[in-house]
């Protein structure tokens, strides 16, 4: 876990201007340190300018205490030191401010000329000290060596720091722009899981509303036509029984296609798990549960062996075997389309059949299907029902969820679904698939 910017300013624990204690103590036992050298050396400059020894004490130690000052205001620091080099002291002020102005965030050019400005002042007291000590005899240099020692002596005590400070300074740059990458990247994987997250979610809701419609179609159709053909066997149990035994008959053979066609979707939605158990699929990392979903969901419509519209007639002969008076009419060239879209229009005129049974027992029915050159159009519609019918008895209910179905279907395949009554009392389902 990165700290971020706001959080390293906040974790500020040193007392004014520093960040922690550690630094404020290091800064005053430098300045310390400077104060003690520059007292020292203000001896020598009281006795050099001809003022009391005191004066030059205090002058030196005032002085050599601008450099508690180094990490709030560099560029005084270094100002100060080049001020004193005149008089011989303030060195190590002179050092730990090159160094502090180097490792700033201040523009190059800035560092660059209070660098050059401390060299050139440098220089100039290292010749004349040089020179002194020449002419004193507590030097034996002579010539060319003057120049020499005093451009060596300048270049010691300003390149290092320099230069040191310049690393730090890149150096700390850096590492705050790889803390601020770091700060950015976590935020983005953070976004990133929590999108991955909606989107599992959202694939889990899919499949689970793509299960419970596929369960509905299945299950509605064949269960209400085979309470329909209950209510018509009790009716005519006694007086028909030849009639009563072929009801009878289609009951159970509906029966065994609604478990069959249950038992195959279950077969498909359980090959998903491969025999692990629940402790391996709770191992399964979230951003890969919509992506499984969505392979399930495809694979469930692939591998299924749905239905196609070639079984229509054998669909509305199931709901004429009922009692229902269904007449189907064709327009077009027949063809066959991709599998979903079959299915799809399979499953709109069997919902419609399915809700003409349970609301408008009795009443005659048209199913109209049109191939067209770029779609498939079909049709539902339902005289008003008979006043009193047998299968009526049937009491069938509704959930109220297969227009909802078949409008999904529909519009997921990008088609258009109509449905509402009639003028006549009726009722109309029309739907309008593309064919590619």
């Amino acid at each position: 876990m990165t700290t971020t910017g706001e959080d390293h300013a906040a974790a500020r624990t040193g007392p004014w201007w520093w960040a922690r204690w550690r630094t404020a103590l290091l800064d005053i036992g430098l300045a310390f340190v400077s104060v003690l050298e520059c007292a020292v050396e203000g001896v020598d400059f009281a006795g050099d300018a001809g003022i009391p020894t005191a004066a030059g004490v205090v002058f030196g130690a005032l002085a050599g205490a601008a450099l508690l000052v180094r990490r709030k205001w560099p560029i005084a620091v270094v100002l100060v030191s080049i001020a004193i080099t005149p008089a011989q002291m303030g060195y190590l002020m002179g050092i730990v401010g090159l160094y502090t102005l180097a490792a700033s965030e201040l523009p190059r050019r800035i560092i660059g000329s209070l660098a050059g400005m401390s060299f050139v002042g440098m220089l100039i007291v290292m010749f004349v000290r040089v020179r002194q000590s020449m002419e004193t005899g507590e030097s034996e240099l002579g010539g060319w060596s003057v120049p020499f020692a005093a451009i060596a002596i300048s270049i010691g005590l300003t390149a290092p720091p320099l230069l040191l400070g310049l690393y730090v300074g890149a150096r700390r740059r850096l590492m705050e722009s790889l803390r601020e990458r770091a700060d950015s990247l976590e935020r983005e994987l953070q976004l990133l899981a929590e999108r991955a997250e909606e989107r599992a979610e959202w694939a889990r809701n899919e499949e689970r509303t793509r299960i419970a419609r596929e369960m509905h179609d299945v299950v509605a159709h064949r269960v209400s036509l085979m309470v329909v053909h209950a209510a018509a066997l009790q009716a005519v149990a006694r007086k028909d029984p030849e009639k009563a035994v072929k009801n009878a008959a289609l009951v159970g053979d509906m029966g065994r296609q609604a478990l069959t066609e249950l038992r195959e979707m279950l077969g498909v939605l359980r090959s998903g798990d491969g025999g692990r158990g629940g402790v391996r699929q709770a191992a399964v990392p979230l951003v890969a549960v919509g992506v499984a979903a969505a392979v399930a969901a495809s694979r469930a419509v692939e591998e299924s062996d749905g239905p196609c519209l070639s079984e229509l007639e054998e669909l509305i002969g199931q709901s004429a075997a009922a009692g229902m008076v269904v007449d189907l009419s064709v327009e077009g060239d027949v063809r066959s389309y991709a599998g979903e879209i079959e299915q799809t229009a399979y499953r709109v005129v069997q919902e419609a059949l399915t809700n003409v049974h349970k609301h408008a027992a009795g009443a005659k029915t048209h199913v109209r299907l049109a191939h067209r050159g770029s779609e498939i159009a079909m049709q539902v519609e339902n005289e008003p029902p008979p006043e009193v019918s047998v299968a009526s008895s049937a009491r069938l209910p509704s959930g109220g969820n297969g227009l909802v179905g078949m409008k999904e279907r529909v519009a997921a395949l990008g088609g258009v679904f109509v449905s509402g009554p009639t003028d006549a009392g009726g009722f109309r389902v029309s739907a309008v698939i593309p064919a590619s």
